[in-house]
């Protein structure tokens, strides 16, 4: 009886929550409130090809050819020396382009509970933001971020797995 009288409840709430409009006869108005269209037709609008934003000219918001990911040991938060020259370079295209922002996301391997991960990986983004900060970019240039272990860059369980996932990653915007 209640299970029936709950599924009249659900049938009656979505029945009311539905709309007998078509979408396709709703008038299209274009932005001085001029209608353009019934909304039957699609014929004036143009394909759109999906592309990435390094495809599009000027688009590309981060240096070109370098590395913008730093990688780290078990739990550990040190930049290894071997990543100075990708933060020189990614530090010596933000100093020559200040209106250029990155937010630095620091991750984690998929080992550890989730507010160690998150504050390990906030300890990494912000090792990374520090590093750029020691080359002369504005700190209002950085910004730091951690996902923990929320964004693996790759599946698995195994030790390569986990040396893939233990990262900071320099988002341009």
């Amino acid at each position: 009886m209640y299970k029936n009288f709950l599924s009249l409840i659900l049938a009656v709430t979505l029945a009311a929550c539905s709309s007998s409009v078509p979408i396709r006869n709703v008038p299209v108005y274009d932005k001085t409130g001029s209608a353009v269209g019934d909304g039957s037709s699609n014929s004036n609008v143009s394909s759109v090809d999906a592309m990435d934003s390094k495809s599009l000219p000027g688009m590309d918001l981060g240096p070109t050819g370098v590395a913008r990911i730093v990688y780290f040991d078990l739990d550990s938060f040190v930049v290894k020396p071997e990543y100075q020259s990708l933060l020189n370079a990614n530090a010596k295209f933000l100093l020559a382009n200040p209106a250029r922002k990155v937010s630095i996301e620091g991750h984690t391997d998929e080992r550890g509970g989730r507010e160690y991960n998150l504050a390990l990986g906030q300890k990494r983004a912000d090792a990374v933001k520090k590093a750029l900060s020691v080359s002369g970019v504005p700190e209002s240039q950085l910004e730091s971020v951690s996902y923990g272990k929320e964004k693996p860059a790759v599946q698995g369980s195994d030790e390569n797995a986990y040396a893939q996932n233990r990262r900071a990653e320099i988002t341009y915007r």
